[in-house]
């Protein structure tokens, strides 16, 4: 048995805290606000992120850090992508020796435009080839109410993505290893700029045509960063890219497309945000890494630098479309 502590208690934290209890794990689960890890601990229900959801008598919870990570071989990490880095500043003297670290988030960093695992591995000081990425169409109630999915287990070292694949791998949850960690992230990170796209368009009233274009080319612009930057082109044929992306922008489960279906009826930011009780999509927060990382490798990302604007420039959406649709013609290859 194996034992694992997932480090945030929103609701893919939970839900794979779940799936690694599921697994046979000695599992324990850590949540910020203390209310939440009891509410987890003795009733075996997060209320507030995973309504209904019964979870397994032996997961446990707890908002001490040291308790959740004592002893463990697995450390799962599931918080806002742009709060890792102080996050893990303060976990990093409580991290077991040897243990595995597993990135959960999808999301670049601001101001620094490092990937999740670059994060990890700079503040930490864990050699990469013990940081693990799992990724993929991952939209937390499914997997909760135990639905069929596949998913992805990134790492460079290819024994312990097993590792990691053994650990998560249930009768509803089948993983597969990776070792292309760039590509991985990255399609994690970028489908979420793209979903708020594809919401945008559904909130103006736009079909499926419009919805499959924007998956279309924004796996596009995806690959052609990702490969630029080191990645395998083939990763984002699977299910980190394009099983990933297909997910985010078609289901209302999806955070990034709903808000962006706010956007596309002409909410401000500010008045989606209030609407959605303050929480951001992750699309949002890293559009403009996303977009400053593709600057900086000078590849062109017109559907991301069309989301930035309508998000932080106060860009019209209709006038997004115009300029989308208005470029200058060229070769699908």
């Amino acid at each position: 048995m194996t034992r694992a502590a997932v480090l945030g208690g929103g609701s893919w934290g939970t839900a794979f805290a779940k799936v690694l209890a599921d697994a046979g794990n000695d599992v324990t689960l850590w949540a910020r606000r203390p209310e939440l890890a009891d509410q987890i601990d003795s009733r075996h229900e997060n209320v507030p992120y995973l309504p209904g959801i019964r979870l397994p008598s032996t997961l446990r919870a707890t908002a001490d850090p040291a308790a959740a990570l004592d002893g463990a071989q697995l450390v799962a990490i599931a918080i806002p992508s742009q709060t890792l880095r102080a996050n893990l500043a303060a976990w990093t003297p409580l991290l077991p020796r040897d243990a595995t670290l597993i990135s959960l988030m999808k999301g670049v960093e601001l101001g620094t435009t490092k990937r999740m695992s670059e994060v990890i591995a700079e503040v930490t000081g864990v050699p990469d080839e013990r940081i693990a990425v799992v990724t993929g169409p991952n939209l937390a109630l499914e997997i909760a109410q135990e639905q069929p999915a596949a998913t992805v287990v990134a790492c460079i070292d290819d024994d312990r993505a097993a590792f990691v694949q053994e650990a998560c791998g249930t009768r509803y949850l089948r993983p597969y290893t990776n070792t292309d960690v760039i590509g991985c992230e990255l399609g994690g990170a970028i489908k979420n700029v793209i979903a708020l796209a594809a919401g945008i368009a559904q909130g103006m009233g736009f079909g499926d045509n419009t919805k499959a274009s924007l998956i279309t080319r924004g796996l596009a612009e995806t690959a052609r960063l990702g490969v630029h930057l080191g990645a395998d082109p083939l990763t984002f044929a699977g299910l980190a890219g394009l099983g990933d992306l297909v997910a985010t922008c078609s289901s209302p489960l999806s955070r990034n497309r709903t808000f962006g279906e706010r956007l596309g009826r002409g909410e401000s930011l500010d008045e989606a945000q209030a609407a959605t009780h303050g929480q951001v999509a992750e699309g949002v927060k890293s559009c403009r890494a996303v977009l400053e990382l593709a600057q900086h490798a000078g590849v062109e990302v017109p559907i991301t630098q069309a989301v930035e604007a309508v998000c932080f420039r106060g860009l019209p959406p209709r006038h997004t479309v115009e300029a989308l649709m208005s470029r200058s013609m060229k070769s699908e290859s």
